[in-house]
């Protein structure tokens, strides 16, 4: 009876043992073989190791991205420097555009400055410099804006010009032109007489020089374009202005071109009329209802001077930029040149 008392002491001890072990997470192994098999196996790693390798990896990780971050940077930084670089590139070329042309300008002037100083001892007047077929006689042939000695015969002044050198053989001194639109060419008598305007864009070379560079036999040409980009012209081989106390009094003749019925015929032998000097033919104020100076009869075939209406519109008025004989008197034109040179100019 003692003998079965110790045993069943024993198997208690053995359970009470068995469950503190489940408890503790242990693993018991009853097998003797296995047991040694359990021994002889490798240990798994403990917690602390676990978490070193984790801590490790985690600073290679942060280790990279930083890293990562870093090449960014400074692929942002290239490409923001060659963005830099072309900026650059691109103003030079610039710079180095604006100053040949700046050189070409200085150079024309260069020239031009010469042949005033060559104009000081001229002793002929074959060698004078009247216009831009003086001009163009001498090689001077680059359109663009010129400057002509003073006349000290007539005690005029020096005289600022714009030379075509290209149209139709060259060697042209524009005396008007229309193609901006700001510039408004209602104007009085005393302006129209000494000219207004800028001689790259809107003027009127003024009526006093328009006669002084006519004394000679001169061609005049007329070049119109409309808003959808035709261009038409007319010449004549025979242009002159009486002086003002003439009223610069219109004489043309020898009309050729494809600009239509000669639409300034209507105008010739007339007197110029501005808003304060009505010269024309009619009892209307012809330069007040068209709004420009010009050498009104009564009134119109032609108004080159007139208000310039973009796109051609003015069908309410007839003061418009207008040529009767291509588009009729409700067209404004676009662009609109007159130019003058000798009757006896070779290209």
């Amino acid at each position: 009876m003692l003998k079965r008392a110790l045993l069943r002491a024993a198997t208690l001890a053995a359970t009470l043992l068995l469950l503190l072990l489940e408890g503790t997470g242990a693993q018991v192994v009853r097998d003797p073989r296995k047991r040694m098999a359990a021994a002889a196996a490798p240990k798994a790693p403990g917690k602390g190791q676990c978490c070193d390798e984790v801590r490790s990896l985690k600073v290679q990780v942060a280790n990279l991205t930083s890293l990562l971050e870093e090449m960014s940077r400074r692929q942002e930084n290239v490409v923001r420097q060659m963005m830099e670089l072309d900026h650059q590139t691109r103003q030079q070329e610039a710079r180095v555009t604006e100053a040949e042309a700046k050189y070409s300008e200085i150079n024309n002037r260069v020239g031009i400055m010469q042949l005033q100083a060559a104009q000081a001892v001229t002793q002929t007047s074959a060698d004078a410099i009247y216009d831009c077929a003086s001009l163009y006689s001498r090689n001077y042939k680059i359109s663009g804006e010129y400057k002509l000695p003073a006349d000290e015969f007539l005690g005029t002044p020096e005289l600022e010009v714009f030379c075509d050198m290209e149209s139709n053989g060259g060697g042209w001194t524009v005396i008007q032109r229309r193609k901006v639109g700001l510039t408004s060419f209602d104007r009085d008598w005393k302006q129209y007489k000494k000219g207004f305007g800028t001689i790259r864009g809107d003027f009127w070379l003024g009526n006093d020089n328009i006669f002084r560079l006519t004394r000679q036999p001169t061609v005049l040409r007329i070049e119109l374009e409309d808003w959808e980009g035709e261009i038409r012209y007319a010449e004549y081989q025979h242009f002159t202005l009486s002086n003002e106390l003439n009223s610069y009094k219109l004489f043309i003749a020898n009309y050729s071109g494809n600009a239509g019925q000669d639409s300034l015929r209507y105008h010739n032998n007339t007197n110029f009329s501005t808003k304060n000097k009505d010269n024309d033919k009619c009892v209307d104020d012809c330069a007040k209802l068209r709004k420009g100076g010009y050498w009104y009869n009564c009134c119109t075939d032609s108004n080159l001077n007139g208000v310039y209406y973009r796109y051609g519109e003015h069908t309410k008025n007839t003061d418009g930029i207008t040529w009767y004989g291509w588009h009729g008197p409700n067209y404004s034109l676009k662009r609109v040149e007159m130019k003058i040179r000798p009757q006896n100019f070779q290209p």
